[in-house]
């Protein structure tokens, strides 16, 4: 059996572990990580501890997902300046079978060490407040909870009964698992150590059981921006909230500062394989060979291998040689996203079918916004500078014959970085 421990180490992925725990994990042990369901879809600040789920796993353990559909109702303080928003339990369930199609991409449902889902929801909707005040409640004192850096934080600003509740919830949610589950060791992110120990606490109080905890440190970025955000906000695993280019584009532009740090924590590669990237890395880093390896290989597990191929693609037309064919093969989606930013305008289907040469069209019929004037145009095809849909112009009086890039779209070119976006309406 794969020692668990060493192999979060070397990654980088340990912040804090209970004593006793490498002795527990000698044996076949059972783990949870909980997950709230307040979003249909798990991003990518999500996948540290998706990544801990599967290298337990790999290790020969037996790895629990907890999807909150109570806690969802109740909300985690940990980390936040302000109460969030509380889910009905209608779009709570929509979410969490969302949630439950993403993680099967990751983990193994089937054999011995099984993954398997759990619905906190399923214990909780039986459990009336006083008695659950009575039976848990009591075990644990004000004193222990206002401790928690989790509730300290937010003495100031304020805090709700709801919660300053929730790690008791949390806590009982473990204390069910190891009662019903025979679950001995929760995981989670350092923010998370204080509803931990509490749950380890309640065991050990109620149950007169031992449990144990390990936490992994939250990323940072080197430039201080938060791991897991771009422009445009969260970048998701839901290929309709981020497409798989922007998921892929996220990987590839990573900072060499933090992609030594990205690839140990979210590659299945071996240390030896690591280290050599790593060292192949510092040799060339202007060839960005770190980024891609941990791109591709996220992108094709998160997505697929046809949706990496698109985004390997839909990346070359911009940042390498690419062909029309790959231009015509990628979606409207796409296609707008990889152009994002760059100069755009309309002509009428009149006006395209009817404009004589390429020198009219990319001048007078844009409204100059790729050639002010004719002459600048010719003087720039001549020269060879100037292509439509990654075509070559031949010559100022090439006919307007081009087809339409999803049947509405022409891409011009001039020179190595200038793109126009032609929509044909």
């Amino acid at each position: 059996m794969k020692d668990f421990v060493a192999e979060l180490t070397w990654r980088g992925m340990i912040h804090d572990k209970m004593p006793g725990v490498e002795d527990q994990l000698k044996k076949m042990t059972s783990a949870y990580i909980g997950f709230d369901p307040t979003a249909d879809s798990l991003h990518i600040g999500n996948l540290v501890q998706i990544m801990t789920l599967v290298h337990f796993q790999r290790c020969g353990h037996k790895p629990i997902i907890l999807v909150g559909g109570a806690t969802g109702m109740v909300g985690d303080p940990s980390g936040r300046s302000e109460e969030r928003n509380l889910l009905d339990e209608e779009t709570l369930n929509y979410n969490l079978q969302k949630v439950q199609k993403q993680l099967e991409k990751f983990l193994n449902f089937t054999g011995e060490n099984a993954a398997e889902v759990v619905n906190n929801y399923d214990w909780f909707r039986e459990l009336d407040f006083l008695s659950f005040i009575r039976d848990v409640g009591k075990h644990i004192t004000v004193n222990y909870m206002m401790a928690k850096d989790s509730v300290k934080n937010r003495l100031e600003s304020g805090l709700s009964f709801t919660e300053f509740s929730y790690q008791l919830v949390q806590g009982y949610d473990f204390y069910w698992l190891w009662k019903n589950k025979n679950v001995k060791l929760q995981l989670g992110g350092s923010d998370q150590w204080g509803n931990i120990v509490t749950g380890t606490e309640l065991i050990r109080r109620k149950g007169q059981g031992e449990a144990y905890a390990i936490t992994t440190p939250l990323i940072t970025k080197a430039d201080g921006s938060k791991f897991g955000k771009s422009e445009s906000g969260n970048i998701w695993l839901d290929p309709e909230k981020t497409s798989p280019y922007k998921f892929y584009q996220y990987w590839i532009n990573a900072a060499d500062e933090d992609v030594e740090n990205y690839i140990r924590i979210f590659s299945l590669k071996t240390k030896e394989e690591i280290d050599d990237l790593i060292g192949e890395h510092r040799q060339a880093p202007h060839h960005r060979l770190l980024q891609r390896t941990l791109a591709e290989e996220i992108t094709e597990v998160v997505h697929s291998r046809s949706e990496l191929d698109t985004a390997i693609k839909a990346s070359s037309i911009l940042f390498g040689k690419s062909t029309t064919e790959d231009l015509a093969s990628i979606d409207e989606t796409t296609l707008l996203q990889v152009f994002e930013g760059v100069p755009q305008t309309e002509i009428s289907k009149d006006q395209f079918t009817k404009t004589e040469n390429v020198t009219d069209l990319l001048s007078e019929v844009t409204n100059g916004i790729v050639f002010p004037s004719k002459g600048e145009a010719r003087r720039m095809i001549k020269g060879g500078g100037v292509s439509v849909n990654k075509q070559k112009v031949g010559s100022p009086e090439d006919p307007v014959d081009y087809e339409l890039l999803q049947g509405k779209y022409l891409l011009a070119q001039k020179g190595k970085k200038n793109y126009y976006l032609l929509k044909v309406v």
